[in-house]
């Protein structure tokens, strides 16, 4: 008689709280002293990434193959002490190359540059194990980085990471799990319509503005880079930056608090930069969308993106196709129904439209 094999314990995956939502907190490290040691655990993390995409690209080429995480971890095994890492460090590094190859769907991903003028920006991913956090101390690996705690940790850490921006500052990111916000909203729900001229139309008339912080530092950033001052050109791109998000953070704030429901028009980021890049930036529809989407969902409210084909062409009214359409009607804002007379503002009608077929969806959605 043939012995049968055992047969393997699957582990039971934790059901998710939905009451818990997971948000990252980020501070920047203060202590100038600790910087060039975060910059050596960057070169080592550098090493690790390019050694998974070498292997990796190797093994389907050669074998046709398509290396796992496991696989990526048994490989690099042992190497954590060599390189100065942890070894949760490097098995974090290997899931994260595995999930970046399948989502951008490629046999090889873009080298980590460790020097010269297109290094790569330091980063340093780690799990809550792998660290202690002592009042405004955040302790990996024996050693304590001092930050500026703008806000106190919320929750459970799942994971984190360190990272660096342009200007080589450091920051410590921490995956938090937290409770939802319990929250009672004024109004149902809201169509959002996405553009340029305006970051975003609500469909009850509330507008975010495009505040256009390029524009404005426009002259500024190019005096510094045709003088060739890198550093300063960095400051300028910094501060269009932080003073862009710190707007939408607050207006996406209101929203969330505001409206239990949210619906957004699925505007692609591309189709608006061809020939708008500038303007394009500026809007951050990108940024708008993601900050809706937590804030609304932190808020014990919902998200959804919503198909906005034909919504600007559309009567809200008596939902006739009797809108400007085409390149030479973009200018056109304001508009008379030929079908019902009602009068219109371009970019509210389309914010109706959206947030028309959110509730149409949700309603063929609940009877399937």
């Amino acid at each position: 008689m043939v012995a049968e094999k055992p047969k393997r314990k699957m582990a039971k995956r934790k059901k998710k709280d939905p009451n818990k939502v997971t948000t990252t907190l980020r501070y920047r490290i203060k202590d100038a002293s600790e910087l060039n040691r975060l910059d050596n655990h960057a070169r080592a993390v550098n090493f690790v990434w390019n050694y998974c995409n070498d292997t990796s690209y190797n093994a389907i080429r050669n074998h046709g193959k398509f290396l796992s995480a496991i696989d990526l971890k048994n490989l690099t095994a042992g190497s954590a002490k060599v390189l100065g890492l942890n070894s949760v460090t490097v098995q974090a590094i290997c899931e994260e190359y595995v999930i970046r190859r399948i989502q951008f769907k490629k046999r090889k991903l873009r080298w980590r540059i460790s020097r010269g003028s297109r290094r790569s920006l330091g980063w340093i991913p780690f799990k809550a194990n792998s660290i202690q956090i002592k009042s405004d101390k955040i302790c990996y690996l024996g050693h304590g980085y001092k930050t500026w705690r703008s806000r106190p940790i919320d929750g459970r850490v799942l994971s984190g990471s360190f990272s660096q921006d342009a200007q080589g500052h450091w920051y410590v990111n921490l995956a938090c799990e937290v409770s939802k916000i319990d929250h009672k909203h004024q109004v149902e729900d809201v169509g959002i319509d996405l553009g340029l001229k305006t970051s975003a139309v609500l469909s009850d008339g509330e507008v975010i503005e495009n505040k256009g912080e390029f524009r404005k530092l426009e002259e500024k950033l190019g005096k510094a880079q045709r003088a060739n001052k890198k550093k300063q050109a960095k400051k300028v791109h910094a501060k269009i930056k932080n003073k862009r998000r710190d707007f939408l953070h607050k207006e996406t704030t209101k929203v969330a608090e505001k409206y239990h429901t949210v619906f957004v028009g699925n505007v692609g980021g591309k189709f608006l930069q061809s020939g708008n890049g500038k303007s394009s930036t500026d809007a951050s529809i990108g940024i708008i969308r993601d900050l809706l989407k937590y804030k609304a969902i932190r808020h014990s409210g919902y998200y959804f993106e919503v198909n906005e084909n034909s919504s600007t062409v559309t009567c809200s009214t008596c939902h006739k196709e009797t809108g400007p359409s085409g390149l030479r009607d973009l200018g056109v804002r304001e508009w008379i129904c030929s079908g019902c007379h009602a009068h219109h503002d371009r970019d509210v009608n389309a914010a109706k439209n959206i947030l028309r077929f959110g509730r149409e969806s949700l309603r063929a959605t609940k009877v399937a």
